[in-house]
């Protein structure tokens, strides 16, 4: 893997919208947030483009992101919302230049389909953490400053991430490539070019939001049957955030206990990094991690994801 460089104080930091339009007021206080943790946020006046559900057409989206990534004085990109389009960028995006400066590009959601391209296509390391709209607008209450600081800032394993919420369904301990994303986004890149195709031993983070749980489950085993959780040495799930059926019956973490029930590795169900009711927690993307599941379950960081 290819790891980005830490980001330091003073550092640029390009704001980009592979996806859908956002509130400008988020956008705004987003930029103040990136201010305050000492970053100078930059953007392309294309980022406020608007074509209906998209930030711009798609070639004016992926230029933007190809000259953030191609300026040298900029260290980092940053989705400014999710949404939906970031699948669009990936045929007119060129590996060659990405690997030539490899850099930090963080979001989740929609930008799952970059995430996975940049970790699993072109070797580098990605950050499935906070974008502008929701999160780095709404300060603490929108994202955990710590496991952002420890995936991005230092040049060494971030260690455990963990959360009371955070509970075993499956026993076990298990080592490999952290990957992974938005559920929905993975399942939807299967049959294309740029199918999600994770190594063999992964520990394959899955989140969403919003998805019934027949859904769900319709999800999980289209993964099931393209061989793809059989490749996992473990699961680590989100909230899944409102995907309960409504009225509560059946629950969506009693449905992922039934889904799992063969799995051969440890479970865990709960983390908030994704579509969360409180602060996301940052993953790095592509490094070695752990999951633990005596005493008080963790996803250990066992390997830096910047240089």
């Amino acid at each position: 893997m290819r790891k980005p460089r830490a980001l330091r104080f003073g550092d640029r930091v390009a704001i980009v919208a592979p996806a859908s339009p956002f509130a400008r007021d988020e956008f705004d206080a987003g930029v103040a947030e990136l201010r305050a943790l000492g970053f100078e946020p930059v953007w392309d006046e294309s980022v406020f483009a608007r074509d209906r559900y998209l930030a711009g057409a798609a070639e004016a989206r992926a230029e933007a992101f190809r000259r953030a990534w191609a300026d040298p004085a900029v260290a980092a990109l940053v989705a400014a919302r999710g949404g939906y389009g970031s699948v669009q960028l990936l045929p007119l995006l060129d590996r060659e230049p990405i690997l030539e400066a490899p850099k930090a590009f963080i979001g989740y959601s929609d930008t799952t389909s970059l995430l996975s391209w940049l970790t699993l296509s072109c070797g580098i390391t990605s950050f499935h953490g906070p974008m502008l709209e929701r999160r780095f607008s709404r300060g603490d209450a929108g994202y955990d400053r710590d496991s952002f600081l420890r995936c991005l800032c230092r040049a060494e394993p971030a260690g455990p991430i963990a959360h009371p919420h955070l509970v075993a369904l499956r026993a076990g301990e298990a080592t490999g490539m952290l990957v992974g994303g938005t559920l929905s986004i993975i399942v939807a890149s299967l049959g294309t070019p740029y199918a999600f195709d994770p190594p063999r031993g992964c520990v394959l983070f899955l989140e969403d939001v919003d998805e019934r749980p027949y859904r769900v489950d319709r999800m999980l085993t289209q993964l099931r049957l393209s061989g793809i959780l059989g490749r996992a040495s473990a699961l680590v799930f989100g909230e899944l955030k409102g995907c309960d059926e409504p009225g509560g019956d059946p629950a969506i973490r009693d449905v992922v206990v039934s889904l799992t029930r063969d799995f051969p590795g440890p479970v865990l169900f709960g983390l908030p990094s994704g579509h969360t009711g409180g602060a996301i927690v940052t993953l790095p993307l592509g490094v070695r991690a752990r999951v633990l599941t005596g005493g008080a379950p963790a996803l250990i960081i066992e390997e830096a994801a910047v240089c």
